[in-house]
């Protein structure tokens, strides 16, 4: 059940002008689902990646990375759902090529034009010839309007379609973001399980959009863990297609930070419907770390609190078992760490300082704040002046039901 997870109506939904998107039942992996989908751009728009870390790099994010490499013009992209093409070495490469040449044959352009993303089973084969057969489904089908469809399309094990949706005013012009996401499980910083894609009818420079768009996805994507697993298809996509007229060139116009924070906004939100919508996850957590020496310090104390199965099942319990977060914090790796100026906050109430419990803590606060849904973990370091911020959830018992019963 997701927790305070909002989905916009339909009606709200803002399409971005030079963005069209269609969906068909490709039948990869079930029957009578949507499981494909197509986006096309259209000319003069620009597209920039993020992809995952993992070596096992499924084959459409090779492909991916091989066609923005290149420098082309992308014209469309391809998502299915239901089978990663992930551990399929040459063969699944080959599968992710015969998928762009059909889109291309179908929409005009070149196979290098196209991008390709897979999600679902690892290790088993693509059924490339369900993805060919229904592409013209897909293609005669292409408006819009259909975010809502395409935001289903690309689930797997996910109870929500994630979308954001925005305006606003830069410069004088009203500018569009909107985006999808999916994900649930396997998710952990660099990235995760998971696809997101942002379009905008502003018009941004090739360069800089790469740039932007790393930047956007260490703000997003890459703060949040549900169990510590990197897949191996990660993928997050922005494309910005200039028919709102506003276009930015470089970093010294006095537009580009209006339109930077709207983006990394609304990927935010697509981040944290992610962790919302975690398997099995009942309470959202946000784990703050301040008073850090470095960036890179605040992270790993954030992340070793958030990956802590030990902490997650405390939080699922609602059982005020803290000592689990200062253990955390005490193994992440800060090996000149001063404990004694260290002090912990379970929402607003401080939990420990000085080494030890806090004197005017009691149980009963700290059973309060771990019944809620939403829950704000605060770490002062007491080092220096950094702070970064990640996001997590709980573990329960329908994390282990579903990931036991995934391939079922």
């Amino acid at each position: 059940m997701a927790v305070n997870l909002h989905i916009p109506q339909k009606t709200d939904i803002l399409p971005v002008a030079g963005i069209e998107i269609g969906t068909a039942e490709a039948g990869v992996r079930k029957a009578n689902r949507k499981d494909l989908t197509v986006f096309r751009l259209a000319p003069g728009t620009t597209v920039a990646g993020v992809f995952t870390t993992n070596r096992f790099r499924a084959a459409p994010v090779q492909v991916c990375e091989r066609h923005l490499a290149a420098g082309g013009e992308i014209r469309a992209l391809v998502i299915n759902t239901g089978n990663a093409n992930a551990g399929t070495g040459e063969p699944g490469l080959r599968a992710a090529e015969q998928t762009c040449e059909a889109l291309a044959g179908l929409l005009g352009v070149s196979p290098q034009q196209i991008l390709p993303f897979s999600t679902g089973v690892i290790l088993e084969p693509l059924p490339v010839d369900r993805i060919t057969a229904a592409l013209p489904t897909a293609v005669n089908g292409l408006g819009d309007n259909n975010w809502f469809d395409a935001a289903h399309g690309i689930m797997t094990t996910d109870t929500q379609p994630k979308i954001s949706s925005r305006q606003v005013a830069i410069g004088g012009q009203t500018v569009t973001i909107t985006g999808i996401s999916k994900g649930a499980g396997m998710i952990r910083p660099n990235m995760a399980t998971m696809l997101g894609f942002l379009a905008t009818d502003a018009g941004i420079e090739a360069g800089l959009l790469r740039e932007m768009t790393r930047e956007i996805a260490d703000r997003s994507f890459n703060r949040i863990t549900v169990d510590g697993d990197t897949s191996t298809n990660d993928s997050f996509i922005i494309m910005a297609s200039g028919q709102s007229g506003l276009r930015i060139e470089n970093r010294d116009d006095s537009r580009y930070a209006a339109l930077f924070h709207a983006l990394a906004d609304a990927a935010l939100e697509l981040a944290q419907k992610i962790v919302r919508d975690a398997e099995g996850a009942t309470k959202f957590i946000t784990v703050r770390v301040e008073e850090a020496a470095s960036a890179e310090e605040a992270l790993k104390v954030a992340y070793a609190v958030a990956h802590s199965p030990l902490v997650k099942t405390a939080f699922y319990a609602s059982d005020p078992n803290l000592g689990r977060i200062l253990c955390a914090v005490g193994y992440a790796g800060i090996a000149d760490l001063d404990v004694t100026g260290t002090r912990l906050w379970l929402g607003d109430t401080l939990v420990a300082s000085n080494g030890g419990r806090h004197p005017e803590y009691t149980e009963e606060d700290g059973q309060r704040v771990m019944k809620e849904a939403e829950i704000l973990v605060r770490i002062a370091l007491g080092r220096g002046s950094h702070q970064e911020t990640v996001y997590t959830c709980d573990f329960s018992h329908d994390y282990v039901s579903i990931n036991a019963d995934y391939r079922s």
